[in-house]
């Protein structure tokens, strides 16, 4: 059986995985390209290109298509990690259902070290992201440290 991180369908050729991994890499890079332009791209027929993406679908490899917001217009500017410990280690290891209703939090990630949690933070203001620190701290019963961000140089980087 295939796995959903390759590409091809199993005993298909070389050539069948490099136009899914270019047809992968073309719509994570620009999720509105029409049809036309991906067949332009893989030398496909726009008909053959429409189920190649299909197949990718259905297989999960393409898991949805989103607009990207730019967190600086939105008012947003400020981004920062916070590595949260809870305070208690006998509590519940639900901090992520805690934390679910706090909208800055862009992302949470499980990880192994001495925080059992980073999450990923977007606000408008230090006044705001200690706000945020602090509803952190009460709804999760966590201890927090933070690290802001000056510049990002990539981000949402395409795997493939």
């Amino acid at each position: 059986m295939n796995s959903p991180s390759s590409p091809a369908e199993p005993g298909a050729g070389g050539a069948s995985a490099d136009v899914d991994r270019a047809l992968l890499a073309a719509l994570s890079r620009d999720g509105r390209a029409s049809y036309t332009d991906l067949a332009e791209r893989v030398g496909l027929s726009v008909s053959a290109v429409h189920q190649r993406v299909r197949r990718l679908e259905q297989r999960g490899l393409i898991t949805g298509y989103r607009a990207t917001l730019d967190a600086k217009v939105l008012g947003l500017p400020l981004t920062a990690f916070v590595s949260i410990t809870p305070i208690d280690v006998a509590q519940p290891d639900d901090a992520p259902k805690r934390l679910a209703h706090l909208s800055a939090i862009e992302a949470c990630h499980s990880v192994a070290g001495i925080e059992s949690y980073i999450l990923k933070v977007r606000v408008a203001s230090p006044d705001a992201l200690e706000h945020l620190l602090q509803e952190i701290r009460a709804a999760a019963n966590v201890t927090t440290r933070t690290t802001v961000v000056l510049s990002t140089f990539y981000e949402d980087r395409p795997p493939i």
